[in-house]
């Protein structure tokens, strides 16, 4: 019994020895941690300024490019109802009639269905210039409007202000904003839409060059509708503020200076 106990505690001095160089062992894992941690730290807050500066630069570029190459602002025009104008033309006229009147000027025939517009017809947005302007309420029927009534009237096209041109050129410097965008922000589109004047296995691009059947030209403005709204997504602008169909509002938001998040 006396040698057994010498030899248990001979194993225990031994387990004691191991115990100690393993707690030396686990100081020394939890010092290095320590060290690792206050790296991490450390280059986590170097990426986080990082970040910030690119953010800065990218958000500086963005408001740069928007007001000199594209810049977009709200167009007004000073039309002025005609049941206003009629009403002060007729004394007679009862108020139940200058409300119908009223009530019928906002309402356009879209697609097979009456649809309300709420901005009455008088905003639009323009891009690049106040000759190319898009309608604010995404109401684009002018263009396909236009396409098919030129399958059946011959002759020459000499409407240089036609509606459908402006449509046509405003969307494909939208295309073109957007896809820039994309590339400054290093965000992925949802939709491929090019841009480009290049000839493909499906035609010309989007919005330029050969006149776009109705599928063709709604299928390509829901494409930037959606890359638009997911760049809006991207950069955290306000659900409130955004609308599917508002193509250059949506963009106005998305690069406005008010847009905390520009640049992320």
């Amino acid at each position: 019994d006396t040698e057994g106990l010498l030899r248990i505690k001979e194993e225990n001095q031994k387990h004691y020895r191991r115990a100690q160089r393993h707690q030396e062992k686990k100081e020394k894992i939890q010092k290095h941690n320590r060290k690792l941690g206050d790296l991490v730290e450390k280059k986590t807050y170097e990426l986080r300024t990082q970040y910030e500066h690119l953010a800065s630069l990218r958000r500086a570029h963005i408001l740069e490019l928007t007001s000199v190459i594209f810049p977009m602002e709200e167009v007004k025009t000073s039309m002025r109802d005609p049941a206003d104008v009629s009403s002060e033309s007729d004394n007679a006229m009862t108020s139940s009639t200058v409300s119908k009147l009223a009530e019928a000027r906002r309402t356009t025939y879209l697609s097979g269905r009456w649809v309300c517009d709420d901005h009455n017809g008088d905003t639009s947005i323009s891009i690049t210039g106040p000759w190319i302007i898009l309608p604010n309420n995404g109401d684009y029927s002018a263009y396909y409007s236009w396409v098919e009534e030129k399958k059946t009237t011959q002759g020459p096209d000499m409407e240089h202000n036609n509606p459908a041109h402006t449509i046509s050129a405003a969307l494909c410097y939208a295309t073109q904003l957007v896809n820039t965008l994309s590339l400054i922000l290093d965000v992925n589109l949802p939709k491929k839409l090019c841009n480009r004047q290049v000839k493909t296995q499906q035609g010309n691009h989007e919005f330029c060059g050969e006149n776009l059947s109705r599928h063709r030209f709604t299928r390509a403005v829901k494409k930037l509708n959606a890359n638009i709204l997911h760049l809006c997504f991207s950069q955290h602008v306000n659900l409130d503020l955004l609308h599917p169909l508002h193509t250059l509002r949506n963009l106005m938001y998305l690069v406005s200076p008010d847009t905390e998040n520009l640049g992320r």
